[in-house]
């Protein structure tokens, strides 16, 4: 595993787009993300993961280009914060539970997309 996750392309989403720093990694330009990711989709074999941006998914999602999603749950409540699923999409997006784990108090829930 430790291998695999090492030689995997990386990507970096920043605001301004940056030279990459000798390692196997893309660095993508956040105002054109969405369309980055769909080339990236169309280009590679395996899986593209995304960690953290809850601007990007917005895109994603609207462009149907997320096939799973993985949701880690922590359980503290910090009483503000952004939302994880945009209010407005146009069409309903269903996904089903496939597989959670547990580790401690903290739940892992992956959900992949109907039809997939």
């Amino acid at each position: 595993m430790g291998r695999a996750f090492h030689e995997t392309l990386r990507a970096a989403f920043q605001e301004i787009a940056k030279s990459a720093d000798g390692r196997k990694r893309a660095v993508i330009d956040a105002s054109r993300s969405v369309d980055d990711v769909a080339r990236l989709k169309d280009e590679i074999e395996g899986d593209i993961l995304l960690h953290g941006s809850n601007t990007l998914v917005h895109g994603l999602l609207e462009r149907d280009l997320v096939d799973v999603l993985r949701l880690m749950i922590f359980p503290v409540i910090l009483g503000i914060g952004k939302r994880i699923f945009p209010d407005d999409l146009d069409d309903k997006i269903v996904f089903e539970l496939t597989d959670h784990r547990q580790y401690g108090s903290i739940v892992v829930h992956d959900y992949t997309r109907q039809g997939r």
